[in-house]
């Protein structure tokens, strides 16, 4: 599982400009049953999301694919966490 950070960066100005594009390749992502939880980080710092059902490797190419990490609106930071104890309603994320 994996938390990926994006942060806004010296375009963060230019997000209205991207912002479609950056939530069409969230819905790409939350298809593909990568992208569990989407989220804003407050206040105005950019984004996160919690991802699963992928390798590091993918995740990195899918999130060099953003949008807003192309043209420099955020900074992503990808962290890696491996989860040994869940609520049972999050049962599924052990795997």
């Amino acid at each position: 599982m994996f938390i990926v950070l994006l942060k806004f960066a010296q375009n963060h100005a230019n997000a209205g400009h991207y912002m479609q594009a950056h939530k069409d390749w969230i819905t790409l992502g939350r298809e593909a049953g990568i992208f569990l939880l989407v989220g804003s980080l407050k206040p105005a710092q950019g984004g996160m999301l919690l991802a699963h059902n992928t390798s590091l490797e993918a995740l990195q190419q899918r999130v060099a694919e953003d949008p807003f990490v192309q043209h420099q609106v955020v900074s992503s930071e990808i962290i890696e966490v491996a989860p040994n104890q869940a609520d049972q309603r999050l049962a599924f994320l052990l795997n």
